[in-house]
């Protein structure tokens, strides 16, 4: 390393800044300690770090605030943040502000020298394979011209359902940061899942209302990150954990009075399903029609490498989900049938999650706002960084969780066998318009 470059330790304690500086020289590098901020900061005239180990708690100016003054001076010098009283909250907050990377107390040695060496040579850590992107699109097939009989639509016994009063709920909306909240009415028998926005326009909670729902062509680019509804002129976000619920205590009338987002409390569902306990449901003087899955269809290749969803026959509903994905998630599987474990209990509660770095570049390029920070498992490094989890698993019952409100946007509640690998939104929707299409093909 080029001597004029050195790693400079910014600690008030003479111990740590010894120890540091003593272990990184006979590793070969040049490290330079200061005791406080402004001895540090008056040197930058004169030098240029190649690495900053800042603790955060400092005599005068802080380290945070210290942080902040540096990565807006010099916004790709690495900073490793350090504290041995910082809670998961400061954590971060440092990370947000513009840290590479964060260290407790009392310091691993082994761990400062992988950190020094993975921010000195750091390449762009492709995080995007943990979850989609907000910014991703997927291309997935939808094939409208499916044989005859895959899906058939038939009346059950089940009656259909409706709310027995109002339901309120407010909250912030996931991706634009601001207060909202909804209105949940009784409607008629019939009418459907039916959004009303502010200005009295309505939207209805079906696939044809979807944001990439195509009249015309058989290959979609389809949004991975969320469940957006549209009627041309006003749209409504973040949709699928409400519908999920709805779903799922079998409520098919509903009016939905809302902005332009359904607000998103933790990120889970189980707000909305204290809510609907709270208010209760009523049967109405009508059956409920049901999709019959009698062959087996879907989309993408069905293997474990490669991302796919299926519809098969099955004498009830089952969703099989698997997920492999890099630490803290690993491979993990969940097989949800509703008449054998409660949805309220199992699934709900899962929360939405997604890494720090894929949060940063989106709400740097302004695609969500400060909401994600509350309503998200947040990861970095391996390890989940801003909460403790509900299940170990909570991540895959997450994925049930936004399937279930996505299958629901079909309009009838499915008799079958889900199979997924892997999915998101794009291959939620895309096999609801596999299955849409199919009852097209099946006229009443």
């Amino acid at each position: 390393m080029d001597a004029m470059n050195p790693i400079c330790i910014v600690d008030d304690q003479p111990l740590i800044c010894s120890t540091v500086a003593g272990i990184l020289k006979d590793e070969g590098y040049h490290a330079v300690a200061f005791s406080d901020a402004e001895s540090f900061w008056q040197q930058l005239d004169t030098m240029e770090p190649a690495l900053v180990m800042l603790d955060i708690w400092l005599p005068g100016t802080d380290g945070l605030q210290l942080l902040k003054r540096l990565h807006d001076r010099l916004p790709e010098l690495p900073i490793i943040m350090m504290s041995g009283h910082a809670g998961i909250e400061t954590a971060v907050t440092a990370l947000k502000t513009g840290a590479s990377d964060f260290m407790e107390k009392p310091l691993d040695l082994d761990v400062v020298l992988d950190k020094v060496k993975s921010a000195l040579n750091r390449q762009s850590h492709e995080s995007s394979d943990i979850v989609s992107p907000d910014t991703r699109l997927e291309i997935i097939k939808a094939d409208r011209l499916l044989p005859p009989g895959m899906v058939e639509l038939v009346d059950s016994a089940t009656p259909q359902r409706t709310l027995k009063e109002n339901i309120v709920l407010n909250g912030i909306g996931l991706l634009s940061g601001r207060k909202t909240g909804i209105i949940l009415s009784p409607l008629e028998a019939d009418a459907g899942v039916v959004f009303q926005t502010l200005d009295g326009q309505t939207i209805r909670g079906h696939i044809t209302s979807l944001k990439d729902f195509s009249q015309t062509v058989s290959t979609n680019a389809f949004s991975a990150n969320s469940t957006t509804l549209v009627n041309g002129r006003q749209q409504v976000r973040t949709v699928e954990h409400l519908l999920a619920v709805i779903a799922m205590y079998g409520i098919t009338n509903v009016l939905i009075k809302v902005g332009d987002e359904v607000p998103n409390v933790d990120g889970s569902a189980k707000d909305f399903c204290d809510l609907i306990k709270q208010a209760g449901t009523e049967e109405q003087a009508a059956p409920t029609r049901m999709a019959v899955i009698r062959r087996t269809f879907g989309v993408g290749n069905r293997n474990k490498a490669e991302k796919h969803l299926y519809a098969e026959p099955f004498n009830g509903f089952e969703i099989s989900m698997r997920v492999d994905y890099p630490l803290p998630i690993g491979e993990q599987t969940y097989l949800f049938n509703p008449e054998r474990g409660s949805f309220a209990e199992e699934i709900a509660p899962a929360r939405s999650f997604n890494t720090f770095e894929n949060i940063e570049m989106a709400q740097k390029l302004g695609k969500v706002g400060a909401g994600y920070l509350n309503s998200h498992i947040i990861m970095h490094e391996g390890k989940v960084i801003n909460t403790e989890l509900r299940f170990v698993d909570e991540f895959v019952r997450h994925k049930v969780l936004d399937l279930i409100g996505d299958l629901s946007l079909l309009g009838y509640p499915i008799r079958g066998r889900i199979i997924a690998n892997m999915t998101s939104h794009g291959f939620n929707h895309a096999l609801v318009e596999h299955i849409y299409w199919a009852l097209q093909g099946n006229p009443e």
